[in-house]
């Protein structure tokens, strides 16, 4: 038989809106029994039982063996009293933010010798009223997910326990229509996954030619040449930007682009969202800066430090980037691709103590780079950006993949949208 879309003619109003006639509102204390996780020293952990943990909830609709990679040493009190069974669901309790609170996951096979961990809350099923694929996606709608936000607690940590989550409530179809609707996500779930494995693995054919060709361990057809090496001082201007005062209005809302250094994860950079006026770029240190420069994040300790672009229209930046002008000598792009691949290498080479400071353009100046014929780098480089427009075009119909499910869920696990038999 075969399933077809029907938008529904019978509902009735609930206590979270209209649904059809019938399904149910339950609570999920009504179908669940909470029980916090297991909390333990840091020295037990490393070796031992597999343990669930946050991460593999938060990142994850669903659990198998194979997912859990944490270990931990407990004693048979332990082992039996945290026990991890087929069908539980496990919610996160704490975090920084409430919006990471109540991500949720469900075991869908057998595990042996398994425990879970404090910062999560077992959900363990005493009756049939939920599908078990119907779990990975039914805790995920708008409305479950704000009442869940709403209800929990915040002081040094977002919280929310087993008594809170008791209380939320859940719109429950019929069970052959859990089943219908799971089939179904799962299925787009089959063409996301297979999508993100084409990614990685796009991601890490290119991280592989970009050893081999920035280093010159291989060679493109035509090109054999000796290579030069250059400090980027030798062949190329590198400035920094600024920031005008906030304090005056007339500085900003503009028509001057103005880059902040939070938008370098943004790689290829066409606009961004700062905009200055020519009174913020006279009296400010920043100035207009061409086209095809590499832009280097200098500071910050999270990943912006070291993080490389390049600027596809004129703009400005702030104090916090540093540009390499383009030149006669070299291809920016090649230069963008040679620089991408030393991140690790760049964030090593920060002042300050471990690390931790800042790059600054004396550091940028002194980078060392080989340099082939300006032809062989722009033949290096177009390989490796025709490597990125595969991987665009992947990450593009990716979105668009989960854009739909996204629009199904919305749909189908509120009743919007019914899935019935076609006989």
């Amino acid at each position: 038989m075969v399933k077809k879309l029907n938008v529904i003619n019978e509902y009735k109003v609930s206590d979270i809106g209209s649904i059809p006639q019938d399904w149910k509102v339950i609570k999920l204390g009504e179908i669940f029994d909470f029980k916090n996780g297991l909390n333990k020293e840091k020295k037990y952990f490393g070796i031992g039982t597999p343990i669930v943990n946050y991460v593999d909830v938060f990142k994850k609709s669903s659990l198998t063996a194979n997912d859990l990679k944490g270990r931990v040493k407990v004693s048979i009190n332990e082992l039996k009293a945290y026990e991890v069974r087929k069908d539980d669901v496990f919610f996160t309790r704490t975090s920084e933010t409430v919006e990471e609170i109540g991500f949720s996951a469900v075991v869908v096979e057998e595990l042996e010798n398994t425990v879970f961990s404090g910062f999560i809350l077992r959900a363990r099923q005493r009756n049939s009223l939920l599908d078990t694929h119907f779990k990975k996606y039914c805790f995920s709608t708008e409305q479950v997910r704000k009442e869940i936000i709403s209800k929990s607690t915040y002081t040094t940590r977002a919280l929310t326990n087993g008594k809170i989550l008791s209380q939320v409530l859940l719109p429950v179809p019929p069970i052959d229509e859990q089943r219908a609707i799971s089939q179904s996500l799962n299925d787009i779930d089959s063409v996301i996954d297979s999508l993100e494995e084409l990614i990685e693995k796009k991601r890490n054919i290119k991280q592989g030619a970009m050893h081999q060709l920035l280093e010159g361990k291989i060679r493109l057809p035509g090109f054999s040449e000796k290579w030069n090496e250059l400090t980027i001082g030798d062949f190329s201007q590198v400035s920094a930007g600024g920031t005008p005062s906030t304090r005056k209005k007339e500085y900003w809302g503009g028509e001057i682009r103005w880059m902040n250094s939070g938008e370098l994860n943004m790689k290829m950079i066409f606009d961004v969202e700062g905009r200055i006026t020519e009174e913020g770029l006279k009296n400010s240190s920043t100035h207009v800066i061409p086209e095809k420069c590499v832009l280097i994040g200098l500071a910050g300790q999270g990943k912006t430090r070291g993080t490389i672009a390049i600027n596809m229209v004129e703009l400005c930046t702030n104090q916090s980037i540093a540009a390499i002008y383009p030149s006669n000598n070299h291809s920016s792009k090649y230069l963008y691709y040679n620089l991408d691949n030393r991140y690790k290498e760049l964030r090593g080479l920060s002042t300050g103590d471990g690390g931790r400071g800042g790059l600054n353009l004396k550091i940028i100046k002194s980078l060392k780079i080989a340099l082939p014929s300006l032809e062989e780098q722009i033949a290096i480089a177009k390989v490796l950006s025709d490597m990125d427009a595969e991987i665009q075009g992947l990450t593009q119909k990716l979105k668009k993949y989960q854009f739909i499910k996204q629009g199904m869920m919305n749909n189908l696990l509120t009743g919007k949208v019914r899935l019935v038999e076609c006989q």
